[in-house]
């Protein structure tokens, strides 16, 4: 849950420079990348966020750097710079998902500005900020990755208290529609040895892996229950742009899950003899 309290006031600063370097250069902000300041003046794109945001006038004169000192009194600065922090990250949701917005942000995945998996399995993969949800105060930002297809939080906690409304739940999977070479490859860098990877490495992992599920199966017995349970229960992040799935990961995901309820159907009919 995000609070509002958390968007400290920056009263106190230095604003010689524009607002926008100023707050870039704030600890805990650098996911976020510079919005072109002809995108935040064409009002087009700014629709429906005055009726989101107190202060809507005074806040993006203050982000533009139009708003003179004696336009209002001292006490209402501190809920300006609130209110300019806020509307600065719903418009800053928006432009990352356009063309230009797309190429900032793909500056700073190359430099893995948003950090590397944690996975072993993904070998430093970099990560892309991704919102739970589109409303603001709900979800903090997380970090999504394009190998292991699961979400992270971020290490340090001045980000992990931004609010993931700000990056919204459409741009990873969108940078990756934009620019399909950034899909990294499910296989780990051995298998890149040779084109097309080594037929006899991924017929031993498939046995492997087909081994283990066996023994999976035979090494439950009292706890099959359990694990079904555990199984029904997960939570699985599920990609989604403008909030419909994208097709090929819903069509992996559809078999994914009916594999899963198979072999939930097992443990319970095991469990019932």
């Amino acid at each position: 849950m995000i609070r509002r309290e958390e968007f400290t006031s920056g009263s106190d600063s230095d604003y010689s420079n524009s607002w926008i370097s100023w707050f870039l250069s704030n600890k805990g902000n650098e996911y976020f990348c510079q919005v072109e300041e002809d995108y935040i003046l064409d009002r087009f794109n700014l629709t429906g966020l005055n009726v989101e945001v107190q202060h809507y006038t005074h806040a993006l004169d203050l982000i533009t750097d139009n708003l003179a000192d004696d336009e209002f009194e001292e006490e209402h600065r501190g809920g300006i710079e609130l209110s300019a922090r806020f509307l600065y990250g719903l418009i800053h949701a928006r432009w990352i998902i356009t063309s230009r917005g797309l190429v900032k942000m793909l500056e700073k995945f190359k430099k893995a500005d948003f950090g590397r998996c944690p996975r072993v399995l993904c070998h430093g993969q970099p990560l892309l900020p991704v919102g739970l949800t589109d409303t603001p105060y709900e979800k903090s930002v997380k970090l999504y990755c394009g190998r292991c297809e699961d979400i992270y939080s971020p290490k340090s906690t001045r980000h992990g208290s931004v609010d993931g409304a700000f990056f919204g739940t459409s741009f990873p999977h969108m940078m990756y529609l934009v620019y399909p070479s950034l899909l990294p490859s499910k296989a780990g860098p051995s298998d890149h040895a040779t084109p097309g990877g080594d037929p006899k490495r991924r017929k031993d992992k498939i046995e492997d892996t087909q081994a283990v599920g066996q023994l999976g199966s035979a090494g439950l017995g009292e706890e099959q229950g359990s694990t079904a349970t555990a199984a029904l229960s997960a939570e699985r992040y599920r990609p989604k742009i403008y909030g419909f799935q994208i097709h090929e990961i819903a069509k992996l995901q559809r078999w994914q899950e009916a594999m899963r309820d198979r072999q939930i159907a097992r443990l319970v009919a095991e469990q019932v003899d």
